[in-house]
């Protein structure tokens, strides 16, 4: 029902810094992914790499823009 319960959720710590700076290194339209995200989805998806970018507070991180699903 609406109005009778409301959910709330917070997500804290290193996932959403990650999260943040990801969107900061990346383009308007593209999807910027991190090395692990990359190797779970590379059989799947073409990916362009970037090589390493550095990430305040998180150092280097290798990230990849996805660019299509493969055939």
């Amino acid at each position: 029902m609406v109005g009778k319960i409301k959910y709330a959720f917070d997500i804290w710590g290193d996932s959403v810094n990650i999260a943040a700076r990801m969107e900061q290194n990346s383009e308007p339209g593209k999807i910027n992914i991190s090395e692990d995200t990359y190797n779970l989805v590379k059989d799947a998806y073409t990916c362009t790499p970037r090589g390493h970018i550095d990430v305040k507070n998180k150092g280097s991180m290798e990230m990849y823009f996805v660019e299509d699903r493969k055939a």
